[in-house]
């Protein structure tokens, strides 16, 4: 067999392996905003989304206070998000808040620990949105947008 042919069935099995996990990965990190069911907001684009999260607005179209609640540092959902909607890695988050803050024009969104901490939060407060994974949307909240 010709050494060409030697090595791709070998590494073959190999990266059909890294794609599946690769896939799995991201399936799980699939993430939607959410607002509170009892919020008055039943929609906001993409750029409404991201500008909430990155500091850049306060507000909802109808004027009512916006509170972003983040998930933290490292987590799946909020790398997919900010990847997702914003098209920003944790790296280009991360840097885009060290400037918000050196500068002292802002503050990063709360953090909290995983999808389920954000649902809690959002449905107890009608001004906040996050994102969490599509397996936990109920009628306590509402889905703004998915990527």
């Amino acid at each position: 067999m010709p050494r060409s042919c030697q090595c791709a069935s070998r590494t073959g099995p190999i990266v059909v392996g890294l794609m599946l996990a690769l896939s799995a990965g991201l399936a799980e990190a699939d993430v939607v905003a959410v607002v509170s069911a009892r919020s008055p907001v039943t929609a906001l684009s993409k750029n409404q989304v991201v500008d909430i999260f990155l500091g850049k607005a306060n507000r909802f179209p109808d004027g009512s206070l916006a509170v972003p609640i983040d998930q933290v540092e490292g987590a799946a959902a909020r790398n997919e998000f900010y990847l997702k909607f914003a098209g920003k890695s944790p790296a280009q988050i991360k840097a885009h808040w060290s400037k918000i803050i050196f500068t002292g024009r802002g503050r990063p969104p709360r953090e909290l620990s995983g999808s389920s901490a954000v649902k809690q939060l959002i449905v107890e407060n009608p001004n906040a949105i996050g994102y969490i994974e599509p397996s936990l949307v109920d009628g306590n909240v509402k889905v703004l947008l998915s990527p």
